[in-house]
């Protein structure tokens, strides 16, 4: 079984030794996605927003790999301020339909470029 790299221009790319998504077998494992508008690079206005872009930017990336959020297993949010867990949580929530993703959630005391939010998921191929 052979990795295979997953890119795609929809979503930031890499700013490091990393791949933007890796799959092995029927699985994809996607970096962590910043609140950054991919044509820009630059942030979102607030965690609200920033939470909108990095969700598209996993949904870009998992399409690239020929899969999509409803194939999404497990997700990681990473947040700069515990207090922005419920506006997170309502627009996850628009997200992902259920059976939900198992999920993680923790504050972090600084994320690349210092983002408000960072989002990584484990996905399957149907």
């Amino acid at each position: 079984m052979s990795k295979q790299v997953i890119s795609t221009t929809s979503a930031p790319g890499a700013i490091g030794p990393y791949s933007q998504a890796v799959c092995i077998g029927d699985l994809i494992f996607a970096s962590g996605q910043l609140g950054l508008n991919p044509e820009t690079m630059e942030f979102g206005n607030g965690v609200q927003e920033q939470t909108h872009l990095a969700l598209n930017n996993v949904k870009a990336i998992l399409e690239a790999a020929g899969a999509g959020l409803d194939q999404v297993v497990k997700t990681t949010v990473f947040l700069k301020d515990m207090n922005d867990f419920a506006a997170v949580n309502e627009i996850y929530s628009t997200y992902f339909t259920e059976p939900y993703p198992a999920r993680s959630a923790v504050e972090v005391a600084r994320l690349p470029k210092d983002g408000l939010v960072e989002i990584e998921t484990i996905a399957y191929l149907k």
